[in-house]
């Protein structure tokens, strides 16, 4: 059985990203969508609630399941017995911040990272962007699986 980890932070998880986990399934046996903390972020969503909206947006998938990431993608990849890695990449800054990542991966443990080229139709669509679109009002339920929308509507009201 082959196990692919397809991490991201997911705040929010979008529908580049179940593109992404669809494809990825059509190439593994299992794909771990992880959830992750970025040091250089700050989400929106705290980690529960994307696990949460992450586990939701993919309950229909057969082959797919979500858990958080503590701690390096590395060890995690290891405990999971996972394969690969997979990331999506929309074009080539994805690719130039992705590589470092991969080549890092690959001296911890020897895991190889595979990348899935995006659906060029949703290019355009990135968390970051997706949260500033929400913030300023704007409706983001093209870009996000059901019931994403609420959750990041309801983060906002939070914050104020």
């Amino acid at each position: 059985m082959t196990i692919a980890v397809f991490p991201g932070t997911f705040d929010p998880i979008t529908v580049g990203h179940i593109d992404i986990a669809v494809r990825a399934r059509k190439l593994f046996d299992e794909v771990i969508l992880g959830v992750a903390h970025n040091s250089s972020k700050s989400p929106l969503l705290d980690a529960q609630a994307r696990v949460d909206v992450a586990a939701a947006a993919v309950a229909p998938l057969e082959g797919v399941r979500v858990e958080l990431i503590e701690g390096l993608l590395a060890d995690f990849c290891d405990r999971e017995g996972a394969d690969v890695i997979v990331k999506g990449l929309r074009g080539g800054a994805d690719y130039d911040a992705e590589l470092p990542m991969a080549l890092m991966n690959r001296s911890l443990t020897g895991i190889e990272s595979i990348f899935i080229v995006g659906d060029s139709a949703l290019s355009h669509v990135a968390s970051s962007l997706v949260r500033d679109v929400a913030k300023h009002g704007g409706d983001i339920s093209a870009y996000v699986p059901r019931g994403v929308a609420t959750a990041v509507s309801d983060a906002l009201s939070r914050r104020g």
